[in-house]
């Protein structure tokens, strides 16, 4: 039955590889040959089939789900319930909705809309609105987190913004979402959100720098919900009842092993609840559960059996939590402490059994955070020895009194006021280590590589006196140092990144690097920050020899700030130095500037009569190998007619379709002057602009013109020299992505 199980996981879990999802015949052919193999005792083969091809059919209702294409950028009234927990931010208010209706449509059950400007709303309201739906998408980079998985993990059928509204009908049995206002409502030293996010799961009101800290130390699962503290709960109801039985506390009529199973199942249990019933959550109670059920029935069992069950129970309720990261590194982490625990040789001292496992964690979680493409903090192991006792033994007990008793006058708010106290007190610590060391993003590592690193921490996990576990070290810190292949001279590798309505490119020769542009920043969104500093770190960029803006609009230099905090730069040249923050100390554009960088030549233009604006955009053009690359910022039909007269007018193989091809721009004589062979377009999807314009599209399109689409394509990657087609991210394959147009 173990083989079955483990089968049975194995099928469950290749829906996460999957290209594509198997036609309907195929899933119930599948599904028929398994339940034919069963009375012959393949149980293996059977049992893989039946998880595959459950996870598939799971994974296509979502995907029939989604909005369908017709009604994609419509604006529609609907009526919905607002469900989970709403989230406040700096421009409005972000929620979900479940039960939607429309006249003359069929919505899909779940639907994640933001609200710029909008009011107060409350989880179990029920609301008449005015949503521009939209299919789930998001920005598709190379390296970045993909936010069209995440939203069909969550089943979310489509995305929308919301232009008008009322409220039908008051909230119904919104009870989190009362004790979450209650929390934030309560003096906590000003960590009322960090409370909220321990004893709810609801980390939506902790701020950028509050999450910054938390992942450059590691401890990001202290303050949301994760298994731990379910089971810490749970063995305190259970060492509770053993330690009133074990001094005669206990009413002999009762049997205190059932008891003080099925009361610290209970209290896993709706702490689940009450955090929401996450996909981590879930996996703690089943834990839980499969490890009380193994206490009172099936000690023979062993440790691992619990954890099968319970990796096989989480999928089979929700086989797309293997989309997740969250689901990986919750099911990882308590292999290696079982790993750790029940493979040591010999008895281990209190400060073993407290040190080891928080070393040995970081160790075997690391190839897992670099196939997962996370930052991996290098402070964890220091930080988690003191912030795992605080959180669990101090601040959890009494944030779940303190929210437990806030009926009760004076010492529910006292006890908030006390774990507030307790979280100030540890942030201020975890700052003081996350400022000295930040996480650390590392760059792509091969498939090789990350294999003999894999193979290097299993060996540093296994007991000492194994033959040859101290070659585990080299093993592992080969993906710290990988191999990597050189751009060849004379050639350069170009990216086009996907930051929505924006711009940002990084150019790299072999030896040298530069930005062109830096992405958008719209609020507390900054994208240079988000999508920009982990690629350079990503594509293993250390330091920018240039960093070009183009122009000091935000769409292009708003992100500038937050990439000169995160990498040295040894040169900022702009379009305008105007509005651009003085501490980057922009140069400014000088017409005719020439340099080269190992083969690959580069020259600036700048229209000398632009008054301001989109006109004075710093012009790049690079020549490779006799490849020819010209990127033109916002430039407008009059610095066009410019250029012209320069000697940059010349056939182009690769062109940045000037002001992300507004109507304003790429003119007639420009584009027949220039005939460029490629076209690179950045833009965010559905954006309000009309970016692209049909009549430029067309332009492109009648002189032979591959148009590259950063809202159709993802980020674009181009080895300039080598004269190859570019390399775009959405051809990556996925199941829950949208196929290329």
């Amino acid at each position: 039955m173990r083989t079955g199980m483990f089968a049975l996981a194995l099928g469950l879990l290749t829906l996460r590889f999957l290209p594509a999802l198997p036609p309907t015949g195929w899933l119930l052919a599948m599904l028929v040959l398994a339940l034919m193999l069963l009375p012959f005792r393949t149980y293996p083969l059977a049992f893989f089939l039946l998880g595959l091809s459950w996870a598939c059919i799971s994974a296509q209702w979502a995907l029939d789900d989604r909005l369908r294409p017709a009604l994609d950028g419509e604006t529609r009234w609907l009526e919905a319930r607002v469900v989970g927990l709403p989230q406040q931010t700096d421009t409005g208010v972000r929620f979900e909705l479940a039960d939607s209706r429309s006249r003359k449509a069929r919505l899909p059950k779940r639907i994640r809309v933001s609200w710029h400007g909008g009011p107060a709303v409350r989880s179990g309201e029920r609301w008449r609105l005015a949503v521009t739906l939209k299919r789930p998408s998001g920005l598709l980079n190379f390296h970045g987190f993909d936010y069209e998985a995440w939203l069909l993990a969550q089943r979310m059928g489509a995305t929308g913004s919301v232009k008008d509204g009322e409220r039908l009908a008051p909230a119904r049995n919104a009870w989190r979402d009362g004790l979450r206002q209650r929390l934030l409502a309560t003096d906590a030293h000003g960590r009322e959100a960090a409370v909220a996010a321990l004893v709810l799961g609801d980390g939506s009101g902790l701020g950028a720098q509050e999450w910054q800290v938390l992942q450059d130390t590691g401890t990001v699962h202290l303050l949301v919900i994760s298994g731990q503290h379910i089971g810490l709960l749970a063995g305190l109801i259970y060492g509770l009842v053993a330690g009133l039985a074990r001094y005669g506390c206990w009413p002999q009529t009762l049997p205190w092993l059932p008891w003080a199973c099925g009361m610290a199942f209970v209290a896993a249990l709706s702490y689940g609840l009450l955090a929401g019933f996450g996909v981590p959550v879930q996996r703690a109670c089943v834990m839980v559960g499969l490890v009380l059920l193994w206490r009172l029935r099936f000690q023979h069992l062993g440790a691992w059996w619990p954890l099968l069950l319970a990796f096989n129970g989480v999928l089979l309720l929700e086989p797309l939590a293997s989309l997740q990261p969250g689901f990986w590194l919750s099911f990882a982490a308590v292999a290696i402490l079982l790993l750790t625990f029940g493979g040591r040789l010999g008895p281990w001292s209190v400060w073993q059994a407290w040190t080891r496992p928080q070393w040995l964690i970081a160790i075997g979680l690391f190839p897992l955070l670099l196939v997962l493409g996370l930052p991996i903090s290098l402070t964890a192991p220091v930080a988690n020895l003191f912030a795992v006792p605080w959180i669990s033994l101090v601040v959890l007990p009494l944030a779940l009194l303190g929210a437990a008793l806030l009926w009760v006058p004076v010492v529910g708010d006292g006890l908030i006021w006390l774990a507030g106290g307790a979280l100030e007190a540890w942030f201020k610590v975890l700052a003081l280590l996350g400022g000295h060391l930040p996480a650390w993003t590392p760059a792509e590592v091969p498939l090789a590589c990350w294999l003999v690193s894999l193979a290097g921490a299993v060996l540093l996990l296994l007991p000492k006196g194994v033959p040859f576990r101290l070659l585990g070290w080299p093993m592992l810190l080969l993906a710290v140092f990988p191999p990597r292949e050189p751009i060849p001279h004379g050639q350069m590798t170009v990216v086009q990144l996907d930051v929505g309505q924006g711009q940002a490119l990084i150019l790299r020769t072999r030896n040298h690097a530069l930005l062109y542009d830096a992405g958008p920043r719209s609020g507390s969104v900054d994208l240079g920050a988000r999508v920009v500093l982990p690629s350079l770190k990503k594509f293993g960029i250390e330091r920018l020899d240039m960093m070009l803006l183009s122009h000091a609009d935000a769409d292009h230099a708003g992100g500038a700030a937050a990439i000169a905090r995160g990498v040295p730069i040894t040169r900022v040249v702009g379009g305008e130095t105007e509005g651009l923050p003085a501490f980057l100390k922009t140069e400014p554009c000088i017409s005719g500037e020439r340099w080269e960088w190992d083969g690959v030549s580069f020259v600036l233009w700048q229209w000398v009569d632009a008054i301001s604006g989109n006109s004075k955009s710093c012009v790049l053009q690079v020549v490779a190998g006799g490849e020819r690359l010209l990127l033109t910022g916002d430039i407008d039909r009059a610095a066009e007619r410019a250029l012209l007269d320069t000697s940059l007018a010349v056939p182009t193989d690769w062109l940045q379709a000037p002001h992300h091809g507004s109507r304003s721009s790429s003119s007639k004589p420009f584009v027949q002057r220039l005939a460029p062979k490629s076209v690179l377009i950045s833009r965010g999807r559905g954006n309000a602009f009309g970016h692209p314009h049909s009549q430029v599209l067309e332009r492109y399109q009648a002189l032979g013109s591959r148009i590259h689409d950063s809202a159709e394509q993802g980020a674009v990657r181009v080895q300039l020299g080598a004269f190859e087609p570019a390399v775009v991210a959405r051809s990556q394959r996925r199941f829950w992505r949208e196929p290329l147009p």
